[in-house]
């Protein structure tokens, strides 16, 4: 892998890095504070060796699971928290969050534009597929994003809300050219919602949001957030599952929908697992550093090769993806190349676009995870149409994002090569 990233490259990655010193330290300040309140509240619940031991079965009585929910509820400003690996994605919690949140005869209003595609087919919007909210008798509508990417305060005061149940809001940027929403303007943004309608349920798409800033959405007036224990909060450890965390009654309505009325948290087998799921929480506020500087070397080395990238290495983040428009499939399906011949996993694998389910055009999706699918390790992918981007997110650690990224860019430079 190494042999195919040229002295100019190196060269070049060296300038950068000297160039985005003050950004890195900004990270590691935001990383220190989240430790520390990763470990306090590791104190707080008393966490012990004998929390690690999973139980079987139904799972009644596990110290370990029900201590890792209140530890979540306490980082994330939440009065109840849900972590379980019986959610097989963020889509999913996201989902048991919704539905949680809505009546049949409701509406869903979207105040960050589209939502991320999976949950298009969950809202029924997209697809025909079985029990979305569409089929309960929920509707749907949206307000797009305002000229500044950010959400338009002005159209939320003035949209009919008489039959609004709970309104969606998406932390991250998905497959859009928009920018993440900061916890901040996500609190200023319930303020106005509850100005409006007091008795909204919000919901917060959480997704590659989590320990970029020093809180969570949970404590900034919304009702419920929800996200991907494979995404930052796993750490790089979690094998799986998802959390919801929030007002208390909402977490153990989204609870029954995981499992059942009347089961609603007091079930869900940990299988040995709780050790990955604690360990990982632990690291998260580090291994989320490691993923956001290695997104920032890649915009400013894109920046300096002089493509279009957003955020700028320069900008301030909420989430870990970065996007880099490269203008063309060739382009496109080269750089996903490059990220996979740079995995520790698979790396001898080439991908291939192909229509996924959930998504309306085929994806290339490049990822040498340890864990399948696991976002906070580095990949990238991206939708094959206009104006090609690629959607990088994950890192483990820094120096590996880094070389990811270099191998990335030679396999572009490659492609160019081959066919000017």
């Amino acid at each position: 892998m190494i042999d195919i990233i040229c002295d100019d490259l190196l060269r070049l990655a060296d300038e950068v890095e000297r160039k985005l010193e003050k950004r890195f330290q900004e990270v590691d300040i935001i990383s220190k504070e989240n430790t520390a309140r990763v470990l306090n509240a590791f104190h707080t619940e008393r966490v012990s060796d004998s929390m690690f031991a999973g139980v079987t079965g139904y799972g009644y009585d596990d110290p370990g699971r029900e201590a890792l929910d209140k530890i979540y509820a306490g980082i994330f400003g939440a009065e109840a928290a849900l972590v379980r690996l019986q959610f097989v994605s963020g889509t999913h919690a996201i989902a048991a969050a919704l539905f949680a949140a809505l009546r049949p005869g409701q509406i869903l209003l979207s105040v960050t534009g589209a939502p991320y595609d999976t949950l298009r087919s969950v809202i029924g919007i997209q697809g025909g597929a079985p029990g979305t909210l569409k089929s309960y008798g929920v509707g749907y509508a949206q307000i797009e994003l305002g000229s500044d990417g950010g959400a338009d305060l002005d159209a939320i005061a003035a949209a009919p809300w008489e039959d609004v149940g709970a309104v969606l809001i998406q932390r991250s940027r998905g497959y859009a050219a928009r920018r993440a929403l900061t916890v901040a303007e996500i609190g200023a943004l319930a303020a106005r919602i509850r100005a409006v309608n007091p008795r909204i349920n919000i919901v917060v798409d959480n997704c590659y949001g989590e320990f970029t800033e020093t809180s969570e959405p949970a404590s900034a007036g919304v009702d419920l957030c929800a996200g991907s224990l494979i995404k930052n909060p796993g750490g790089g450890l979690a094998p799986a599952g998802g959390y919801v965390c929030g007002r208390a009654d909402l977490v153990e309505a989204a609870a029954c929908r995981l499992t059942a009325p009347g089961i609603g948290q007091k079930c869900g087998a940990t299988l040995g697992q709780n050790r990955l799921l604690f360990q990982g929480l632990f690291l998260a506020p580090h291994t989320t550093a490691q993923a956001l500087k290695t997104a920032i070397f890649a915009a400013g080395m894109l920046e300096a090769l002089g493509y279009r990238t957003s955020p700028s290495a320069l900008e301030p983040r909420s989430d870990i993806i970065q996007a880099v428009e490269l203008g063309s499939a060739e382009k496109l399906a080269a750089f996903c190349r490059g990220i996979q011949r740079g995995a520790p996993v698979d790396a001898f694998v080439t991908p291939e676009p192909w229509r996924m389910p959930g998504y309306d055009c085929d994806v290339i999706m490049a990822a040498g995870a340890f864990i399948q699918g696991a976002s906070i390790e580095l990949s990238a992918d991206g939708p094959m149409r206009e104006p090609f981007r690629a959607y990088l997110q994950g890192g483990l650690t820094y120096e590996s994002g880094r070389l990811g990224i270099l191998t990335a860019i030679a396999g572009m430079e490659e492609e160019e090569t081959a066919h000017p």
